[in-house]
């Protein structure tokens, strides 16, 4: 009996870890990026790629990828105030780094101002080789 008891512990423990953490690196409502993408950059060229897109007046962060890699999600060109999106967990599972994202859109009858915005969300999290992918959440 105990020792069934100390296999389901461990099991719901290493069932409840936590996802790997996201390091915000930039978030906001105008990138340059006016269509909806998601983006992995594993290397300083590829970072600074997809950096010269999103804000070609700012020079890229630095990001150490010997420890992480960036993900970013952009939800593209928005004709309010109102909208963002947020990168929520980055975690592995099946063989994968899962990303997981939420974007909001405000209320129908909010009154927003009349802008165009391209909310968006880049993010550092640990290194790895596993292919990335996104997926999006309601919660």
């Amino acid at each position: 009996m105990v020792l069934r008891t100390a296999v389901l512990v461990l099991s719901l423990a290493a069932a409840m870890q936590p996802a790997e953490s996201v390091r915000t690196i930039e978030k906001g409502a105008q990138s340059n990026i006016d269509s909806a993408r998601q983006a992995v950059a594993r290397n300083d060229a590829e970072l600074a790629a997809l950096w010269k897109s999103h804000n070609y007046d700012k020079p890229a962060p630095k990001v150490d990828f010997s420890r992480e890699i960036v993900v970013a999600v952009f939800m593209g060109s928005r004709p309010t105030a109102g909208f963002s999106v947020e990168i929520l967990s980055a975690a592995e599972r099946g063989g994968q780094m899962v990303v997981t994202y939420r974007e909001k859109a405000p209320p129908a009858d909010a009154l927003t101002a009349q802008v165009l915005t391209s909310p968006y969300h880049i993010a550092a999290i640990a290194k790895t080789e596993k292919p990335v992918v996104f997926t999006s959440s309601s919660r």
